[in-house]
């Protein structure tokens, strides 16, 4: 049994008071909010003189899992995960999770080099670098005033 609770102070536009706390309360669990949103993985994008670097979030996963490929300039990062369970002595009540899989894309700049592209996932953080082309890198010097 799930409890839920009423708040009698909110206005309410239905007709019958309270329907809308208990449709709230259905969709806003986390098992539908699992199911109803797409979950990819933060991502942080940042540049250096010489580099561009992605980082995403996807801890639990193994580095086998992923699979980067490079199509004209759109960097893809897939993931397709399947959970087997061979547990025959297990009667499950309740089974929630056995697969996942997203896909993000990034759109490369004409100033990226797409022939080096490296990745490594530590910790739970896959790190993607991206070096510049030679003609894109940041030209820093010293002007002398006369």
């Amino acid at each position: 049994m799930t409890l839920v609770k009423f708040n009698p102070a909110k206005n309410s536009n239905s007709l019958i008071p309270g329907l809308n706390d208990v449709f709230d309360s259905v969709f806003n669990d986390t098992f539908f909010n699992d199911r109803l949103t797409t979950r990819v993985p933060a991502a942080n994008i940042s540049e250096t003189e010489d580099h561009y670097h992605v980082e995403l979030a996807a801890p639990g996963l193994k580095k086998e899992e992923f699979k980067l490929n490079l199509d004209r300039n759109v960097l893809n990062v897939a993931v397709e995960r399947r959970i087997e369970h061979n547990d025959a002595a297990k009667n499950y009540s309740k089974r929630e999770y056995s697969y996942n899989s997203w896909v993000r894309s990034f759109t490369l700049p004409e100033s990226a080099n797409a022939e080096s592209i490296e990745a490594s996932y530590t910790d739970g953080v896959l790190k993607i670098d991206i070096a510049k082309r030679e003609e894109a890198k940041i030209v820093r010097r010293q002007i002398e005033i006369k």
